[in-house]
């Protein structure tokens, strides 16, 4: 049914049980699994405290290890179930999540993107945004969001 499948990861709840639903479904199709995580603008702006003493190239760099780690175990979830898996950090900033999700479903030909929503509702989705949201208007691709 589906040979290449793409799970966004974020180290939340909603993102890790959207991991154990694509690790499922590649494992029952035989498919390849890519897992990629996004390192964005709102969260570096978020965490950016100018008091702490943090320059934005040392908040970066640990995000990035902290992006590395998520994915190493990720993979390493997916290859004790048996399933191919690659793993992809994307760290050029600059673009939305949701657009980095997308396009790396493109160039890669995925044939699903698998990723959590939160489930926010008014304010907290306006405020905050929805890449889950972002992702499943523009895909190319069937989407199956998994709800926390």
């Amino acid at each position: 049914m589906y040979s290449r499948i793409i799970v966004a990861v974020d180290s939340s709840h909603a993102s890790n049980r959207a991991l154990d639903e694509g690790v499922k479904i590649a494992k029952a199709s035989n498919a390849t699994l890519r897992i990629i995580h996004v390192l964005d603008d709102l969260s570096i702006s978020l965490a950016a405290n100018p008091y702490a003493g943090y320059y934005t190239g040392e908040l970066i760099e640990t995000m990035r290890r902290g992006g590395e780690k998520l994915l190493d175990q990720a993979r390493a979830q997916a290859t004790a179930a048996g399933v191919p898996v690659e793993t992809i950090l994307v760290d050029d900033l600059g673009l939305p999540v949701e657009e980095r999700i997308i396009e790396a479903a493109r160039e890669w030909c995925a044939d699903l993107i698998v990723m959590g929503t939160h489930g926010r509702r008014g304010v907290k989705r306006a405020m905050l945004g929805s890449s889950a949201e972002g992702v499943l208007r523009t895909s190319p691709v069937p989407v199956l969001l998994v709800r926390a």
